[in-house]
């Protein structure tokens, strides 16, 4: 090839070439001053050149998958000069493509899921690729086959779409599927290249299969003691089908006890839980039959054909006997009662369905619910009865409480609250509803309305309550007032006179007569007390006298009496009270015991009665009139010998308290002045009569001139009582005379 060519293009085969392209240039004389160079995509590691030559050589493999052509340029320089001889070429290497490349499926493996269908629903679509040319002959042409899945599925050879090719498939049959795809070049003639992928089938689960009871008869015994809501049985169906296709619902359809059981479903193992929803009595029943469906949640409409989707079973449940507390027929009675029934009369019964029908039960009464005992009940048959006579507005209802014993075992015992209402009778008569506080003015005409009054009656009749108010017979003749029945339960009291006078009379009592319209009637005579007051010209009441305010104040004269008793003795109280605290006050001074000039001075003389007379001259203290030689005294040691002068008695002075006050001054002085006498701060007592009075001293102390005169010759007379004394004084006396 000349290198005056502007442009080359070479096409090369998929292999290795040696000397596949000669560059030559005009300018080479052979003589060896020509050098060829190459450049470009590829040269010296790919293609080299023979600089004397020009020869072209491919030194590798060329891969049209990995480039497809190369750029070259090629140019002759003077191998001395390396200068260029000519312009430079270039050419285009282009590779052909042979088939070296087998068709590669894009996924390995499949997976793929279908239903049960028709023949030829698609399932999945493989791909297979191949690298080679797809412009240039049959190498990238793919065909594709099914080597493994026949008969049950089929695969486009063009498309790669793999289809269902039998119907109804099933896949509680089998579930699934391992499908093997080739894919082969040179559209599938000898010698083409070849592929090859699995795909994983699995059949999608439809609702084409009910359920159905692993057995047809269930049998369950349950404890009549079993609580409510426990599970008695489990019921088992299965279903082929899977996930939600395999739900189930369990129900009953039929059962001699409506209501006893129930049936649940479990959710996480799709079984039937029996469960007790009502109470079991061996006594009662001791056993059940149910008739018990189950059946498909989700239900597919395209095979209803195929089912029903349902099954039925039946379930037999035996109740086993239990030792257990007899059982009242009701969980509460309500009982009524007339308020006058007799005493034992029948209120009500309750009776219980013992555990052993050959067991007897003994029925009593919770005396903590009847703390008066107003009730009793039969032991044997259950009779609720009265003791005590009722009173329904005392106590309207009465709630007891009913125990049930078995003989056999006492421990079982059961206990049942019952209500007796007690029903109302007539038997109470109609009063005032208050205490009313009613007046009349002295100025009052006649007819003229001062009261109304009203009733109340603490029965309850069923149609309410219906009063006639009347004045008493015994006061028609001579009323002052009269009643005026309204008719609506009310009365009006009216005046019979045009004045009234407070003088004359100042309270009116006015008997009124109040009766039920019930059966028995019942009627009681209630007095209004009227009094009568000066009113002004409106009406309003401005003084009433001290009568009717007792009367207002509706206290009676015993009551008065009893209050005017109290306060007597209360003002006695206080009196005598008052009296203590006074004698208190009159006790001596007791002087401060941290006062230093504290001395108590104790004399413990014991004086020789009347015939000591060198002691203490009591007569002398008494009678400041009396006048005796000054003795001296023998309970201390006087500092001298020499009496205190003795000072006469000063005149009696007619003031009432002067002779008293003289003689206090006189005592001072005297004890001022004596040496023998106590401490200053010692207490002396004197008891001191006073002069003046008419019929002098009773005393005989001041008598003691005269000692000598008395006569106790009487003594002896008195009896041996008091002969010790008629032998000392009556002694003396004989003494005296011999």
């Amino acid at each position: 090839m000349s290198l005056a060519d502007a442009a080359i293009d070479v096409t090369l085969s998929h292999i290795c070439i040696s000397g596949f392209l000669q560059l030559h240039s005009d300018s080479d004389r052979g003589d060896g001053s020509v050098r060829y160079v190459l450049t470009g995509e590829g040269a010296g590691s790919l293609f080299k050149i023979d600089e004397n030559s020009g020869d072209i050589h491919a030194t590798k493999r060329l891969d049209r998958e990995e480039k497809a052509y190369y750029i070259l340029h090629a140019k002759a320089v003077n191998r001395a000069t390396n200068e260029a001889l000519e312009g430079q070429s270039e050419f285009i290497i282009k590779i052909h493509d042979i088939n070296d490349n087998e068709p590669r499926f894009t996924r390995d493996p499949y997976v793929a899921r279908a239903e049960m269908s028709d023949i030829g629903t698609s399932v999945i679509q493989v791909t297979a690729m191949d690298a080679d040319d797809a412009t240039y002959g049959n190498s990238a042409r793919v065909v594709y086959s099914i080597l493994e899945g026949q008969p049950y599925f089929s695969v486009d050879p063009e498309s790669g779409l793999i289809k269902t090719a039998l119907p109804g498939m099933d896949r509680e049959v089998k579930e699934n599927y391992q499908v093997v795809i080739q894919a082969k070049d040179m559209a599938g003639q000898m010698g083409g290249l070849s592929g090859t992928t699995t795909v994983s089938i699995a059949l999608s689960d439809v609702n084409d299969n009910p359920p159905r009871f692993t057995k047809t008869v269930y049998e369950f015994r349950v404890p009549e003691s079993t609580e409510l809501g426990s599970a008695v049985g489990l019921l088992c169906a299965v279903d082929a089908d899977a996930g939600e296709n395999a739900d189930m619902a369990y129900r009953i359809i039929g059962s001699d006890g409506p209501g006893v059981f129930d049936v649940a479903t479990n959710r996480s193992t799709q079984e039937g839980v029996v469960l007790l929803r009502k109470p079991l009595d061996f006594e009662r029943k001791r056993q059940y039959s149910l008739r018990v469906q189950v059946e498909n949640s989700h239900i597919d409409p395209r095979f209803f054909s195929v089912g029903p989707f349902r099954d039925e079973a039946t379930v037999r449940v035996a109740v086993e006997d239990v030792d257990e507390p007899p059982v009242f027929e009701r969980a509460s009675y309500v009982m009524e009662v007339k308020e006058d029934a007799a005493r034992n009369a029948a209120v009500g019964s309750v009776s219980v369905d013992p555990d052993d029908k050959n067991s007897l039960v003994r029925y009593s009464i919770d005396r903590r619910t009847d703390m008066d005992r107003m009730f009793n009940v039969h032991a044997a048959n259950g009779s609720v009865f009265l003791l005590r006579e009722l009173d329904r507005e005392e106590n309207a209802w009465h709630n007891i409480s009913v125990i049930a014993t078995e003989f056999n075992n006492p421990r079982q015992t059961s206990r049942v609250p019952v209500y007796i209402r007690v029903l109302d009778v007539n038997d109470n008569a109609p009063t005032f509803a208050t205490n009313y506080e009613t007046f009349v003015c002295e100025n009052a005409k006649a007819n003229q309305r001062i009261q109304t009054v009203s009733a109340a009656d603490p029965d309850t009749p069923l149609g309410g309550h219906r009063f006639f108010f009347s004045l008493a017979q015994e006061a028609a003749g001579k009323a002052n007032f009269s009643v005026r029945d309204n008719k609506d339960n009310t009365a009006w009291i009216l005046t019979r006179r045009n004045s009234y006078n407070s003088l004359q009379k100042s309270v009116y009592h006015v008997p009124v007569v109040i009766s039920d319209g019930e059966y028995p009637m019942q009627s009681s005579t209630n007095t209004l007390t009227v009094r009568v007051c000066t009113c002004d010209r409106e009406g309003n009441m401005k003084l009433c006298n001290a009568e009717a305010l007792a009367a207002r104040a509706g206290l009676s004269t015993g009551a008065l009496v009893a209050i005017l008793l109290c306060v007597i003795i209360l003002l006695m109280i206080v009196v005598l009270f008052a009296a203590l605290r006074r004698q208190r006050k009159k006790e001596p001074l007791i002087i401060s015991k941290e006062d230093v000039r504290d001395n108590v001075v104790s004399y413990n003389d014991e004086g020789g009665g009347e015939e000591d007379t060198q002691a203490f001259d009591i007569g002398t203290l008494r009678n400041p009139e009396a006048i005796e030689e000054s003795k001296q005294r023998r309970d201390i040691v006087p500092e001298s010998f020499y009496p205190a002068p003795r000072r006469p008695a000063p005149p009696p002075v007619r003031d009432s308290n002067g002779d008293v006050r003289d003689f206090i001054h006189q005592r001072l002085h005297d004890n001022d002045g004596d040496p023998t006498a106590p401490p200053y701060d010692s207490l002396a007592t004197y008891a001191y009569e006073g002069a003046g009075s008419v019929a002098e001293s009773l005393s005989s102390l001041e008598s003691a001139t005269t000692e000598g005169e008395q006569d106790y010759n009487y003594l002896s007379e008195w009896g041996p009582r008091f002969k010790k004394l008629a032998d000392m004084y009556g002694g003396e006396d004989s003494d005296g005379d011999s």
